[in-house]
């Protein structure tokens, strides 16, 4: 019942804050060297909390400096930080880093700001990343922001640039029913199973509309997972 999934989301609300929280005074309070394991343990422990059970399909290659992931609901994030096995850095919008005590989630790790208002941001944006995935892989959201419905949003041109220009592997990476577990626009907890699954990496041709083909390939999947894990929402 509907009434329950609010319930629950009110609770799942909390639990994230809290641990959230926790998670950035840890961060303030130890070295660099331990993020990867901080975040390790605090995404664990909400999607523990929330009930959520992620499981993993295919093999993530450790050469990809960019993964390209669907993106639906809040807890895309801690799903991804709770299995995937290297350190990463996100590429986020310039207004989540300015929230007040929560934009140092991103500010602490040095994740990527993105500022779409400012001309020389693609610049700031290309020199990061080529510092950032030196020792780490690139994480981003193409759709830039959470899709509503099932299809995918069109896909921003800001991850196709930076691989070109940086000649860097890509893996694509679906994340299927994570709306259906925890709808954080209307606020509705569902536990259940969430499935992350790795598509085969690929070192992008520039000349080709690879974003483009990416996106239909990755929505193909989402539906074929869909259709067994959390068919209901079809």
């Amino acid at each position: 019942m509907k009434i329950f999934a609010k319930i629950r989301g009110v609770y799942a609300a909390v639990v994230i804050i809290f641990f959230v929280t926790l998670n950035i005074l840890a961060f303030m309070l130890f070295p660099k060297k331990h993020y990867k394991k901080l975040k390790l343990f605090f995404t664990r422990t909400i999607l523990a909390f929330l009930g959520i059970k992620v499981v993993t399909e295919g093999e993530v290659d450790p050469e990809a400096k960019m993964i390209i992931m669907n993106h639906a609901s809040f807890i895309d994030i801690p799903v991804i930080e709770a299995t995937y096995p290297y350190d990463m850095v996100w590429i986020a919008k310039k207004e989540l880093f300015d929230t007040p005590f929560f934009g140092l989630l991103l500010k602490l790790p040095e994740n990527i700001r993105l500022d779409r208002e400012d001309r020389k941001s693609l610049v700031h944006l290309l020199k990061e990343s080529k510092e950032k995935s030196k020792h780490k892989t690139i994480a981003i959201f193409p759709e830039g922001t959470r899709a509503r419905g099932d299809k995918l949003l069109p896909f921003k041109p800001g991850a196709k640039i930076i691989a070109d220009k940086l000649h860097l592997k890509v893996q694509p990476v679906i994340i299927v029913c994570a709306r259906d577990r925890f709808d954080s626009k209307k606020l509705e907890l569902n536990p259940g199973i969430i499935k992350v699954k790795y598509l085969p990496s690929f070192y992008p041709d520039p000349k080709s509309d690879w974003l483009k083909d990416l996106r239909a390939t990755m929505q193909k999947e989402i539906d074929k997972e869909r259709a067994t894990l959390c068919p209901q929402a079809q």
